[in-house]
């Protein structure tokens, strides 16, 4: 028996894990392979339930429970009321376990309400209806209910329920179009293509007939990556074997365009698909501020476990003499006698612990949630962060948070969408020097001197006239553009007049806007069919094209070129691309003035791109034919053949000019950036575009300024150098400078020295975040973070959503463990918001999923300012002032209960009355600190917004340190004995009648134990209003009414409760 055989079965069957396969096998249709083919081993696959909740009906309580106990506040006030159930101790249980319960209660009530509106979410994902063909007949069912295998039937406009491979389409080259905005952010359409040899199956009939079997990788999260192979059975020949890739899947949440239907087989579902991959687990976020709270509870727990503890030894020091031990007053019983010596002492500890439990008051944690919770709603009522276009003001997913928006030193954010509008204008061409603005031109005639800049002459004359043709040809042309499908009842397509104004889509918007843009210039695309492109000219002429050749485009080649013959039967090439890939290849043209042209769009933040041609004789072509037919067929190492065809071909090229695109900027974008850097934040910009436009688009939001030197670490310089010399060649060039920068410097915010900025893209970063083969401890991060700490801004670019989640896990878990911001519109950016310390969802329009997931959601990205350095600011100084207020005034609440065990012979005897004791931090002193941390202004509003710098005087948890702590601190301690001697010398001249009470030998007034007690408190609830009183800056009547207001309760509380008004 072979048992290598065995041992693998073994293996798969045993080893309990579901990805033991390297690959997957999916059976089309649910029909197996014919007899004698290769066996299959069968895989069991998830059906298609998305969950993006964290608790079920059944495991809500005890989930929920136990999430909430492991916080130290409320685990800590657990123990002390169970205690307080078990032993006899000086105050009631009632006193934590109805404050507990209440907190316990409400938060449980608000995370079991967020998380219902997941599962309603969820559901209607789940139920949404769609079309599987089973028996040859289509057949609706709930989306949940999809299997691997399904043949799913998708219409125009529809989201795709799962991932797919495309089988066929509506269209007779069997491609469709699809926008994937919702995934990697981009709107634009793109182009996908059905199995060679099943785009022929049009309805459901023909598909039921297919007979195949898939095999793919087993899912893994890279959108832009799949590798597959279909083999489609026949009955007389043998299998036919198509390989499969990323121009053949569909993905789950991309959305059909411009395709009346199209038929693809499920081949992931469910939790398994590459848009769930990409979404991060929810896990629960704690602010700065709590974790500072949580520090400051222990220091506190270790006071009062202190105190307990000497107060214990005092006792039983005190109690050695026996007149001491058992006073005539209060005689032992039997059973007390005896009872065990360690026994009896660890209940007086507990009992003493329950005592000056009051030093940690659970009505903090409840202030803190309500102080939370209101003041969130200063944010949605901001009038200012308003957005009237679109009817949408800010919303606030979770509370927790308020405070950190005040912490903020890195932002993450998208650039499509979030810091643009995300639409393309054309601006203008330069052609030979000459500059065309579509604006500002009739009929396509020259401007002559256009916005100052000077022309080579004021015609272009009979040659110029056959370049400018030319060129517009070449825009025209060379592109990917498609024109979107009208219905017509003759069937025919639209006059040229009418296709004026055609409706263009494409995977790039900057091609829309070119070829929009020539269209106003007097060429216009009409159409591309049967491999015929055609055009009309300014004087209504039909030009036709055949296309012969398409070399596209790429990130390492950055340009694309296509080769075209006319009617006369001329052969051209022409090719677009970016300046630095189009000038070296050029022996001709007028270079100096259109690279003058170019660099100036460049510096104003515009997308340039230069156009070139070449005339081909039927020789040339046919020997370019028979290279780029070899590269095409090519199974092995295809990618690089084809690349070195296209470096042979566009060569000797003939400069035409040069295009200006502009990508809008969102409205105020790079005010708001500049603000925040100012503020002291670095902000990174991730998105899943090109370096070229993203690089532009950092450029025209001041994220790049003139005088940034670009450092890049990319795949191409990768390809030249080794990534280990590309990361220490970058980092020697960084820490050159970086001594003679001071801090400011540091951070990017002079421009007195080299400033830097780094662009990164997807590939790169993987090689970065993969372990060292040599199993060495340096490691690449650690270099990668240095430099970045060194740059001013970073640009990540071809991001993949989960990359985008890594970069910002890489920059939090870094050594100065820095607060992150994550803002992003699409599902794309999900991950990384939910990565983030904060996650910010711009309300666009890429769908809800990033507003539904972020902490907050804001409009437009421009309110992001005044949401930090406003709202920010005062939450996190409002938030502080609470937190060490009311240790302090809980200091000075219990420390004269430590002291008075000194004069009541350790008996645990409370100093305070039951009523005060309770009532202090609910009613005597909770409201005027509340309504402080909701209202409170230490600058103005004005100011904030005025002066960014201010918002780095609280970075870094400033007001939370352990200096401010032990202040705070230290003053309740001092206050607290002032309080206690203060009273007690009052009494110094008092005897002691026999039934215990106090006479005054002065006034001869009988007082008491009680008396003593409130006199202190009284002394306390006065110093600790008025110390809050002095603290505020921001006066309204409310703060009159709340703090004066407080102490006149107190004083007819104290009245009636001590009958002394009966």
């Amino acid at each position: 028996m072979d048992c290598s055989l065995l041992r693998s079965l073994i293996n798969r069957y045993c080893a309990g894990e579901e990805n033991w396969v390297d690959n997957r096998s999916i059976y089309v249709g649910h029909k197996e392979p014919p007899p004698g083919t290769e066996a299959y081993i069968p895989q069991r696959y998830p059906d298609n339930r998305i969950v993006s909740s964290k608790y079920t009906f059944w495991n809500f309580i005890p989930k929920n429970l136990f999430e909430q106990f492991r916080r130290i506040a409320n685990f800590y006030f657990l123990i002390i009321f169970l205690v307080q159930l078990i032993i006899d101790t000086p105050t009631s249980p009632i006193t934590s376990g109805l404050p507990l319960f209440f907190v316990i209660t409400v938060t449980a009530i608000k995370q079991g309400y967020e998380d219902w509106l997941r599962h309603k979410a969820d559901n209607a994902m789940n139920q949404y209806s769609v079309h599987v063909i089973q028996h040859g007949k289509l057949v609706r069912k709930q989306s949940r209910k999809l299997r691997v295998g399904d043949i799913v039937m998708v219409k125009e406009d529809e989201v795709f329920p799962c991932d797919m491979i495309l089988l066929s389409s509506s269209r007779e080259d069997g491609t469709c179009f699809v926008t994937t905005a919702s995934l990697d952010g981009e709107s634009s359409h793109k182009t996908y293509f059905s199995v060679q040899d099943t785009k022929a199956f049009h309805n459901e009939q023909e598909m039921d007939t297919l007979h195949a079997t898939i095999e793919c990788e087993q899912p893994q999260p890279d959108l832009y990556k799949f590798v597959g192979r279909i083999n489609i059975y026949n009955e007389t020949d043998d299998p036919i074997a198509r390989p499969l890739g990323s121009e053949n899947l569909l993905l789950r949440g991309a959305t059909l365009k411009n395709t009346e239907r199209i038929f693809g087989v499920a081949i992931y579902t469910g939790m398994e698909t590459k848009m769930a991959l990409n979404y991060q687990s929810k896990s629960q976020k704690r602010s700065a501020v709590e974790k500072s709270m949580n520090a400051f509870l222990i220091v506190y727990l270790c006071i009062l476990i202190s105190k307990a503890i000497i107060n214990t030894v005092l006792k039983y020091v005190w109690q050695s003499e026996a007149f001491r031990d058992e006073p005539w007053y209060n005689q032992k019983t039997d059973s007390e006698r005896q009872r065990n010596l360690f026994i009896r002492a660890f209940t007086d500890f507990l009992a003493f612990m329950v005592l000056f439990n009051y030093i940690i008051p659970v009505s903090m944690y409840v202030t803190v949630e309500m102080q939370k919770f209101l003041g969130s709603y200063f944010l949605t009522w901001d009038e200012e962060m308003f957005d009237e276009t679109t009817g949408e003001g800010p919303l606030v997913n979770t509370s927790d948070l308020n405070e950190e928006l005040g912490q903020v030193e890195y932002i993450f954010t998208d650039k499509t969408g979030t810091l643009t509008e995300n639409n393309m204008e054309f601006i203008e061409c330069c052609i030979e020097g000459h500059v065309y603005i579509p604006h500002v031109i009739c009929n396509g005639q020259i401007l002559p001197d256009c916005m100052g800049i000077d022309m080579i002459d004021s015609s272009p004359g009979s040659g110029g006239k056959e370049r400018e043709d030319l060129f517009f040809r070449a825009l025209c042309l060379c592109h990917t553009v498609q024109v979107k499908d009208e219905d017509h009842a003759d069937g025919e397509k639209k006059s040229s007049q009418s296709g004026k104004s055609s409706v263009y889509i494409s995977s790039s918007p900057d091609e829309v806007a070119l070829v929009e843009g020539i269209q106003r210039l007097g060429y216009t695309f009409l159409r591309l069919k049967d491999n015929y492109m055609e055009i009309c000219n300014r004087e209504n002429d039909i030009e036709r094209f055949e296309l012969l050749q398409t070399l596209t485009f790429d990130s390492v080649r950055r340009r694309m070129s296509v080769i075209v013959k006319s009617t006369t039967g001329d052969i051209f090439l022409f090719c677009k691309g970016a300046d630095s890939s189009i000038f070296p290849r050029v022996r001709e043209g007028k270079v100096d003035q259109i690279r003058a042209r170019v660099e100036r769009n460049a510096v104003e933040g515009l997308r340039t791109l230069c156009i070139a041609y070449k005339r081909f004789s039927q020789e040339e072509y046919a020997a370019a034919e028979k290279l780029l037919r070899s590269a095409q067929l090519a199974l092995q190492d295809r990618e690089k053949k084809l690349a070195e065809a296209y470096e042979q071909i566009e060569q000797n090229l003939i400069l035409l000019g040069a295009t200006a695109v502009e990508d809008r900027l969102q409205e105020k974008a790079a005010d708001t950036i500049e603000a925040l850097q100012k503020a002291g934040i670095k902000v990174w910009v991730l998105t899943g575009d090109k370096m070229e436009t993203a690089a532009a688009t950092c450029y025209a939001c001041k994220l790049f300024r003139r005088n940034t030197q670009l450092l890049e670490l990319t795949t191409k310089k990768i390809e030249e150098q080794s990534l280990h010399d590309v990361l220490f060649e970058l980092s020697k060039t960084v820490l050159r400078h970086s001594e003679s920068l001071t801090r400011d410097n540091f951070s990017g915010f002079s421009t007195d020295f080299q400033d830097y900025g780094l662009i990164i893209d997807g590939a790169a970063l993987s090689l970065i975040m993969k372990p060292r083969e040599d199993g060495s401890s340096t490691n690449y991060r650690e270099v990668f973070l240095e430099i970045c700490r060194n740059c001013s801004a970073v640009l990540c670019c071809r991001m993949a959503p989960l990359q985008k989640a890594q970069i910002v896990k890489l920059i939090k878990t870094s050594r100065e463990h820095p607060i992150t911001l994550a803002i992003g519109d699409g599902a794309n950016d999900v991950s990384m918001i939910l990565e983030a310390h904060v996650g910010i969802g711009i309300i666009g329009k890429e769908g809800r999923q990033a507003a539904r997931n972020s902490d907050y959601a804001i409009p437009k990205f421009k309110h992001l300012k005044k949401m930090l350095l406003v709202h920010g600011h005062f939450y996190y100084v409002r938030i502080a002032e609470l937190v060490q207020y009311f240790f302090y005034k809980n200091v000075c609440f219990i420390f004269p209960q430590f002291l008075y065990q000194f004069f009541c012979g350790f008996s645990q005897q409370p100093l305070y009355d039951t009523a005060y004791l309770t009532l202090y931090n609910i009613s005597f002193t909770s409201l005027p600190i509340l309504l402080y941390s909701l209202i409170e202004q230490h600058v103005s509003m004005e100011m904030l917004k005025r002066d960014p710098t201010l918002y780095r005087d609280i970075a870094k948890n400033a007001l939370l340190r352990w200096r401010l702590f032990i202040y705070w601190t230290f003053l309740g301690l001092f206050d607290a004995v002032v309080f206690f001697f203060g009273a007690y010398f009052l009494f110094d001249n008092a005897t002691v009648t026999s039934n215990g009470q106090i006479l005054t030998t002065n006034t001869y007034m009988m007082l008491g134990n009680w008396t003593f007690g409130t006199l202190v408190f009284t002394v306390l609830v006065f110093t600790v209003t008025l110390k809050l009183a002095l603290d505020t800056q921001y006066w309204t009547w409310i703060n009159h009414f709340v703090i004066w207001g407080s102490l006149v309760f107190y004083i007819v509380f104290s009245l009636l409760w001590g009958g002394i008004v009966w």
